[in-house]
């Protein structure tokens, strides 16, 4: 309810701007820069879940490949 009333004081105020030179502002950028940080922070989780990822692949002529031990890094 609050929002439609925000929105019907703002129009007017739209009104009285020019068409041609109406810029994003600094609102536009504090929406970009937050959804900049919330991929940014979405990307460096997965990176992290991804590297806890651990399974075996299986080898090109079908045979299936023996088991590596638990704690066994394998590059």
């Amino acid at each position: 309810m609050y929002a439609t009333q925000a929105v019907t004081q703002l129009v007017p105020l739209a009104k009285e701007l020019d068409e041609n030179k109406v810029t994003p502002g600094v609102l536009g950028f504090i929406v970009f820069a937050v959804m900049a940080s919330a991929v940014w922070l979405l990307m460096k989780s997965m990176n992290r879940h991804m590297g806890k990822v651990d399974f075996e692949e299986t080898p090109e002529d079908g045979t299936k490949a023996p088991a590596a031990p638990v704690g066994d890094p394998t590059p």
